[in-house]
């Protein structure tokens, strides 16, 4: 392995954007799979299995590569991207003024020392309430239709989230939770991660400290 090199399963902006917060040097090697959900599958269980499979697809011969795959969840009820504005604006209605979670799986495999991690991340998002005006002006944008749940919590525009009641990770929402990745690295990264992610987000995260330790 190079020194301080990662390589991303992900085709992910998001998670290109997190990752480089990271101060790895950091190769994109896109990975085609197949996400359905399997029958009876909760969203640990699937995660975790999409992470993996993510970062084994993208594998080659050596080197360390990092897979994630994330989902919403609302009740019962796990959330995928839009098929259209319509169905986004269903969702979005939904979540309105409630909590729902997000869940994200690592995987990450280590392909000169043959380690194999899979770490998962859920964190509770508090969703402010949506008037009919705010949900025309931001359906017509399209912003929805490439985003789970319809919605990303750093949009700055239409601020979807609560952030005064958020007590749980933010990047983990936007599809890359940094400190589980940083607390599974077989070597510390080169900068300061939790540090970095507040100061890119703008959020400042009560749990960091916790999580490295692996309390969370």
């Amino acid at each position: 392995m190079q020194e301080a090199e990662i390589v991303l399963a992900s085709a992910s902006p998001r998670r290109q954007e997190l990752i480089a917060l990271t101060g790895l040097d950091v190769r994109i090697a896109e990975a085609e799979v197949d996400e359905r959900r399997q029958q009876d599958e909760g969203p640990r269980a699937m995660t975790r299995r999409l992470a993996l499979a993510k970062a084994v697809a993208a594998g080659g011969k050596t080197g360390l590569i990092l897979g994630a795959d994330t989902v919403v969840v609302d009740g019962e009820r796990l959330l995928g991207k839009p098929t259209d504005l319509e169905e986004a604006r269903k969702m979005l209605e939904a979540l309105s003024g409630r909590s729902h979670r997000v869940v994200t799986s690592i995987a990450l495999l280590d392909l000169d020392s043959g380690m194999q991690v899979v770490d998962t991340c859920e964190s509770r998002v508090p969703m402010r309430r949506f008037s009919g005006a705010d949900l025309d002006s931001y359906l017509a944008g399209g912003d929805p239709l490439d985003k789970a749940g319809s919605y990303a919590i750093q949009d700055k525009d239409f601020m979807p989230v609560d952030a005064a009641r958020m007590e749980d990770c933010f990047a983990n929402v936007m599809g890359l939770p940094l400190c589980h990745v940083v607390r599974n690295l077989p070597q510390e990264p080169p900068v300061d991660v939790p540090a970095a992610c507040q100061s890119h987000t703008g959020y400042q995260c009560p749990i960091y400290s916790e999580v490295l330790k692996g309390n969370l």
